[in-house]
């Protein structure tokens, strides 16, 4: 497994069934993945049954519009060796996370997966999109020159929980609303800004949900799709997101609006008929989740 020190990873190692596996997780230090002669070394060394591949550079929309050089270079690098070291080495299973930032943009009704590749895509984030479409391609490709390699892209939609990131320079929405409002109560303040009109709608999972799904994935891999969207179905505006935050925290402000603030694609949800076809659906609430994330939050402030 890829990325076990990022968030995916850290919760997939936290799954109660994950005893089962023998999971060899190197670290950034045991294993670059940028460089593609370390990676084919270490799968031809190991020769593992199956492949999760969780790894990649990862952040908000500030991050992405900063460096998108960056993140379309080191996700392309990172997915590509893992990918193609996997099959010169005859590992014939493996699983490549996705994103629904694939997608393209403009779309209201849910994402299916024919739509890859069907359009313009966010320019907000693009070069991770990018990366993420190449690498999913490279699955694809293999598995057309040889159909007993059976390399299966998952694109789960936004995620939150336990491991996030709550640094606002590189967080997501939720970790970045609970910061956002813990600084609030303990400055005193009692208003919190809102990117635009807070009307742009998001589908954010829990990600101990995904690492379920992962699980179920590994367990069931043969019956499950090569291309499969894993998320809840449905949505919630950014404002919903505010306010759950605000009541499982118990902030009593309000919330202002910066309308010159960026907010990416104005609805981003997925069609989960393929997932629910195969027979997985999310098990945590949004107010569960944000507690989960909550908790996790406090228990590492000082570290």
């Amino acid at each position: 497994m890829t990325g076990s020190s990022g968030m995916v990873g850290r919760n997939l190692m936290e799954h109660p069934e994950i005893g089962r596996f023998k999971i060899t997780s190197p670290s950034r230090k045991d294993l670059e993945l940028q460089d593609s002669r370390a990676v084919a070394d270490f799968i031809e060394s190991c020769k593992p049954d199956i492949i999760v591949h969780a790894a990649g550079k990862v952040g908000g929309i500030q991050a992405n519009i900063r460096e998108p050089a960056r993140f379309l270079l080191e996700n392309v690098q990172m997915g590509c060796n893992i990918v193609y070291a996997a099959r010169k080495a005859g590992v014939r299973k493996l699983i490549n996370l996705g994103s629904s930032c694939m997608y393209p943009r403009g779309h209201d009704d849910p994402l299916h997966e024919s739509l890859l590749l069907a359009g313009e895509l966010e320019p907000t984030n693009e070069g991770y999109a990018l990366a993420k479409i190449a690498v999913s391609r490279l699955c694809d490709y293999i598995k057309r020159e040889d159909p007993s390699y059976q390399y299966k892209t998952i694109l789960p939609c936004n995620l939150y929980g336990r491991h996030d990131k709550f640094d606002p320079v590189e967080s997501h929405l939720l970790p970045s609303i609970i910061n956002k409002i813990y600084s609030a109560q303990n400055t005193g303040k009692c208003t919190v800004e809102i990117w635009g009109d807070g009307e742009a709608r998001r589908e954010f999972m829990y990600a101990g949900d995904l690492a379920d799904a992962i699980v179920s994935l590994i367990n069931g891999f043969d019956l499950a799709p090569s291309l499969m969207n894993i998320g809840l179905g449905y949505d919630y505006s950014v404002n919903d997101y505010y306010r759950a935050v605000a009541d499982v925290m118990g902030f009593k402000g309000s919330f202002f609006h910066n309308l010159e603030r960026p907010i990416g694609m104005q609805r981003k949800l997925l069609n989960v008929k393929l997932q629910s076809d195969w027979g997985w659906s999310p098990k945590v609430s949004l107010h569960e989740g944000i507690q989960k994330t909550y908790d996790f939050f406090l228990e590492n402030l000082q570290k």
